[in-house]
């Protein structure tokens, strides 16, 4: 049988389904834990794909075609009979298995989560785990995933939210450039120095260095002829070769601070953290591959 659907259709016409019963794609994105903009594109995806208008539109509201309506009665019906189906199945599965779609930052990903899977692999044979790095937000609903670990996260009443760490952050740089600039011994000094910046792809904000100065915390725009964004190590690179002073997580540069390669400065101003979160939909049935995964994770995360 030829494959007719994907994961991002089906998740468009979950959307859509929602769109109709909420009244509206704002609605439908509170109730899905996504952008209304989300809302819109999938129900604009499956118009295409369908060659009819599923909704009347006008600046206040929505509501459905003749055609809206009778495609809405028969998807509402058959995610129905697909619920139903996997309530069956989980009920008389008794090892997890299936595809386990996970989005991780580039650098916790890399550090903490891809080293984990292969032990994870071993213990579940039967999961398969597509680990997706990216920095971006990510859309659970349309885009099929099941979990991501995020920094910072936001507060959402459709996720649940587990914290991994607060991850420690610290001020490196070369011997090499520390021996040709000298190292700096108090914050002002970081304006005679080169630093090296990280920008956030989503809004194009430089990342503020912070510190901890006389039992007060203090935040900082450092400024400097290099600019890395998506990855961190990308910072983390430049300072081994002597580019200028980065501040990151220190799990990132634990192997580099024990070979000497990268030294840590303005010590007496560390302390800071930024926090790392585990965030998966709320599930009435959750998948056992994914009741798993977490349990695995949050055993792990108590050796960070």
């Amino acid at each position: 049988m030829r494959r007719q659907f994907d994961d991002v259709l089906l998740g468009s016409i979950e959307l859509f389904c929602l769109a109709a019963e909420e009244g509206g794609f704002t609605a439908a994105a509170l109730v899905a834990g996504v952008t209304p903009a989300a809302v819109s594109r999938s129900v604009g995806r499956l118009e295409e794909r369908l060659g009819t208008k599923l909704f009347v539109r006008t600046t206040r509201s929505i509501r459905l075609t003749e055609g809206g309506r009778s495609y809405y009665e028969q998807c509402r019906q058959a995610l129905t009979q697909l619920v139903d189906a996997e309530r069956e199945v989980m009920g008389k599965q008794q090892e997890p298995s299936g595809t386990l779609r996970i989005s991780l930052p580039t650098t916790y990903g890399h550090h903490r989560i891809l080293p984990l899977l292969p032990e994870f692999r071993r213990r579940y044979p039967k999961v398969r785990v597509e680990a997706h790095l990216s920095n971006r937000n990510i859309d659970f609903v349309g885009e099929g995933y099941d979990m991501a670990v995020r920094v910072r996260a936001q507060p959402d009443s459709t996720l649940i939210a587990r914290p991994l760490e607060d991850a420690r952050l610290l001020v490196v740089a070369a011997p090499e450039y520390l021996q040709r600039i000298g190292a700096p011994l108090v914050l002002d000094d970081l304006q005679q120095h080169e630093c090296i910046q990280f920008e956030l792809p989503s809004s194009g904000r430089r990342i503020t260095w912070l510190f901890s100065e006389g039992g007060k915390e203090r935040e900082m725009l450092t400024d400097g002829g290099y600019l890395c964004s998506d990855d961190v190590l990308g910072g983390v690179t430049l300072a081994k070769h002597g580019a200028g002073l980065f501040q990151t997580y220190r799990f990132i540069v634990e192997r580099e601070l024990a070979e000497g390669s990268l030294v840590e400065v303005l010590q007496p101003f560390a302390g800071r953290s930024r926090p790392f979160t585990l965030l998966y939909p709320q599930h009435k049935h959750m998948p056992l591959r994914l009741r798993a995964f977490v349990n695995f994770i949050m055993e792990k995360q108590q050796a960070w």
